[in-house]
């Protein structure tokens, strides 16, 4: 992946449309999803990722000084959402984060996957949803959206320690919440020998 932004960094640089459109092609969704964590709109998300790749078009003589453009892409990504939320609604600026929606990612067809039932995914996304803000959100930039720690560290300002801490602090959670836990009264029952539905 990272040779392959490479390549169309280099290919925006000299003017290519076909390398942008690839590029917007790739990380479309994954900005527009992260853009949503902030605005809380679909409409307002498209548009804020919109604008990042027509500034990116517009500024390409320079595109080659950037040094990861997925980064980039994330942390200009986030700065136009923050502005917008600036300008059309200021009291939201100081608890950007406090208002996440995020969802588990799409179950694919391997073997192990299609082992995962609805009620450990659903279990998942209560455990997601009931994360720290901020902690839910360091999760889905690295499980859902694949970026590495250090690029995490640089979208969001904050340490490599931190985000390894918050890590952590999610991966605890959401295992505990998938134990298959029986209740007091099921144990009760089943020791005395009665036939219980569970």
């Amino acid at each position: 992946m990272h040779g392959k932004l490479k390549y169309l960094q280099e290919g925006i640089a000299c003017g290519d449309q076909g390398a942008l459109k690839e590029l917007y092609r790739l990380l479309y969704k994954k900005l527009v999803q992260f853009a949503y964590v902030l605005v809380r709109s679909r409409e307002i998300s498209e548009e804020v990722v919109e604008d990042v790749f027509i500034k990116l078009w517009s500024r390409r003589s320079q595109v080659m000084n950037i040094q990861n453009l997925k980064v980039y892409l994330y942390i200009a990504t986030k700065n136009t959402a923050l502005n917008y939320l600036s300008k059309k609604a200021i009291e939201l600026t100081t608890a950007p984060f406090d208002y996440l929606d995020i969802e588990t990612a799409e179950v694919g067809a391997s073997p192990e996957q299609l082992m995962i039932t609805a009620e450990m995914l659903r279990k998942m996304q209560a455990a997601v949803d009931a994360l720290p803000p901020r902690c839910k959100m360091i999760f889905k930039l690295i499980r859902e959206d694949g970026l590495r720690y250090k690029e995490v560290s640089d979208i969001l300002g904050i340490s490599v320690n931190t985000i390894d801490a918050q890590m952590a602090i999610a991966v605890k959670r959401i295992s505990a919440a998938l134990v298959v836990d029986l209740s007091p009264r099921v144990r009760k029952d089943a020791a005395k020998g009665k036939n219980s539905a569970v």
